[in-house]
């Protein structure tokens, strides 16, 4: 039988010219209108311009033009910035190691020319004339111009008009490239950027002062996300261990947002490296992981985070749009990320929930005569004293004692007594790993004393003010009404106390062991062990992990090369799919730290014991109790949401209640 098929035909191995190579450069580096702006801003932004603005036509698809008034480009320099790697920001591997610009590869301004119709207008400073490059033909002219520069991209794609059946419309087109110079624009309160389109005023954010001055970002952040961005979230400054100059390794500082501003899509998290808008799974995981517990269901956080970290450290040169960065240590990174954004979020904003919006009424301050002369310590009770005060002239209320458990004496809800008896066969071992809430003061069976009026001389300023108030009521047996200076406070007991146990008992664990390390999850060995088909990157980890893996209860050994046997895994998920537990926890272990890996699995369990040893909904609560419970909760961090992401209190000011009524119309 005859073979019909035809021999390949050879190619000839040949060097491409220039026009291709760049329009394949062109591929990588121009995806959009928006990728052109991105690569004239950031040239901009290296000439050190104040003030840049940017003019688009159809979306950037017929004209994308950028002024600048940075120091301008010299005539004989004007043809070789359209050449390939052509560029003013490096000259040797050790600045491209150390590269602290924007931009530094010099392929951006040829790849444009090859694939549209480009010219520049620039005046260097100290000459006399603007000179005008013409980049299809080349021809050098003399105009007139301030100094500055300004790029002009005339029909994009012209040359291959296959890559225009890609773009969008020019509306959504349009809505990248404002997102662009958004991007640019937070990082750079400095700098006033302004977007116009179809000759109208798109977009504008005016200069706010000096790069480092927290004032100037927190306006900028207000100007671009908006005032209420601002307002609901809180200040990120961190800076980890010092190096041998005693200057921060890294430095993590901006905005985050609180976990109600959170959002169903991930669009408002920005984080920058030295000034360089990226996205990087290390920065977003490490974000992500601070508000694990402080989430409710899949929403996304918000925040502009700004990290500051030696330049080589951090690899820019990785993808050709530099967006994309390589951490020399992503550890210490992921570490930096995630204790910035974490100790920000943990102070409560209840202790802020008075406000100073009014001057608060004086029968909600501490009377100068009274034994109460301060907020009552987390977790206890003061004997013979009343937690809520009256209104002058009224005597406090008298309480009975409670049938029960105290909200506050956590240790009575699910634990053994404090000195059990050595004959008690119900003692738990002396050893025991579970944590053990500390024991709050005695319970007082005699009735509150009663509350002296105060006097008239009074300051406002002499005592502390309640922020969640006093407690009027029990709604239901689920819910606390209280009323503090701006109206009305609605509190959920069973999840503020839930937050308030499980960060007593994160404390309390953390602290059991003398030499700081964590202590070991109980496992449970499995009688056949569950193996299963691993790859080398499984096989590695597990060998490289085995002391953390010990400590989360797990036990995976190599069964054979390419097999791994998981033969013990904790107790609480014993009945749980034990394959899949070792590979999410390795699949974890290879990309991030072992020790965050490990504090989530034992938060996780804290959680658990935390949600069942809080107090229920239809428990009755004292007014005392109910005190005690708000006292805790401006003293507890992250207070403001349980350990399942939902809010714990929500305050209901004056002003609505008066909405309700139609007061004042």
């Amino acid at each position: 039988m005859n073979d019909t098929s035809a021999p390949a035909t050879r190619r000839p191995i040949r060097e491409l010219p220039d026009e291709l190579i760049s329009q394949i450069a062109a591929g990588e580096v121009v995806e959009r209108p928006a990728s052109v702006v991105r690569e004239l801003v950031d040239n901009a932004l290296d000439a050190g311009a104040s003030q840049i603005t940017v003019r688009l036509l159809a979306g950037g698809v017929r004209l994308i033009s950028v002024e600048d008034d940075g120091s301008g480009i010299l005539p004989e320099e004007l043809p070789i910035a359209l050449k390939r790697h052509a560029t003013s920001k490096i000259g040797s591997l050790a600045d491209l190691e150390s590269v602290g610009t924007m931009g530094f590869r010099g392929e951006a301004l040829a790849a444009i020319n090859s694939i549209a119709d480009c010219a520049i207008l620039s005046r260097a400073s100290g000459q006399n004339h603007a000179y005008l490059l013409e980049g299809q033909t080349g021809e050098l002219k003399p105009v007139a111009r301030t100094t500055g520069t300004t790029v002009e991209v005339k029909e994009l794609f012209f040359s291959t008009p296959a890559r225009r059946k890609f773009l969008k419309t020019d509306a959504t087109e349009l809505a990248h490239c404002v997102e662009a110079v958004r991007r640019h624009a937070l990082a750079r309160p400095d700098v006033g950027f302004a977007i116009w389109h179809e000759g109208k005023l798109v977009e504008q954010w005016r200069r706010c002062g000096a790069p480092d001055s927290l004032p100037a970002l927190e306006q900028r952040l207000a100007d671009v996300l908006g005032s209420d961005f601002v307002k609901q979230s809180v200040w990120v400054d961190y800076a980890s261990s010092a190096q041998a100059d005693y200057a921060p390794r890294i430095k993590v500082w901006g905005r985050a947002g609180v976990p109600d501003a959170a959002r169903s899509r991930a669009d408002q998290q920005f984080c920058y490296v030295n000034g360089r808008f990226v996205r990087d799974k290390v920065v977003t995981h490490a974000a992500r992981s601070a508000y694990e517990d402080v989430l409710h269901g899949h929403r996304q956080p918000v925040y502009a985070l700004y990290i500051t970290m030696d330049p080589t450290r951090v690899d820019v040169n990785v993808h050709p749009t530099k967006i994309e960065v390589r951490f020399r240590d992503s550890r210490d990174v992921h570490q930096a990320v995630r204790r910035a954004v974490d100790s920000a979020l943990a102070a409560p904003r209840a202790g802020q929930a008075g406000g100073s919006e009014a001057a608060p009424a004086a029968w909600l301050q501490p009377s100068a005569q009274s034994p109460v002369d301060s907020a009552p310590a987390p977790g206890t009770y003061i004997s013979n004293q009343p937690l809520a005060l009256m209104p002058q002239g009224q005597r406090a209320m008298y309480f009975e004692s409670p049938v029960g458990h105290r909200v506050s004496d956590l240790g009575a809800l699910w634990d053994r007594p404090a000195d059990p008896s050595p004959l008690s066969s119900n003692a738990a071992p002396a050893d025991s790993t579970w944590p053990r809430p500390a024991s709050s003061a005695p319970i007082s069976t005699q009735p509150a004393a009663t509350l002296a009026p105060a006097t008239s001389d009074h300051s406002a300023t002499e005592a502390p003010i309640w922020p969640l108030g006093r407690a009027l009521a029990q709604l239901q047996g689920v819910y606390i009404l209280a009323e503090n200076t701006q109206g009305l406070v609605l509190v959920d007991m069973h999840a503020a106390h839930e937050r308030i146990v499980y960060e007593r008992l994160k404390n309390q664990f953390a602290s059991q062991t003398p030499d700081g390390s964590t202590p070991r999850l109980a496992s449970q060995p499995l009688l056949i062990p569950a193996t299963f088909a691993a790859t080398p990157t499984e096989v590695a980890t597990a060998e490289l992990h085995a002391s953390t893996l010990d400590t989360l209860g797990l036990e995976i050994t190599p069964f054979s090369a390419k097999t791994l046997a998981v033969r013990a895994v904790p107790t609480t998920l014993a009945q749980g799919d034990a394959v899949e537990l070792a590979r999410s926890v390795l699949a974890e272990l290879s990309q991030h730290d072992a020790s965050g890996v490990i504090q989530r699995a034992h938060n996780e369990l804290l959680a658990t014991m935390a949600c069942h040893g809080a107090v229920r909904a239809n428990r009755r609560l004292t007014l005392e109790e109910m005190n005690g419970l708000l006292r805790q909760m401006e003293a507890t961090e992250r207070s403001d949401q349980c350990n399942h992401g939902r809010p714990t209190w929500r305050q209901i000011s004056m002003r609505e209640l008066d909405a309700l009524f139609l007061r004042g119309r």
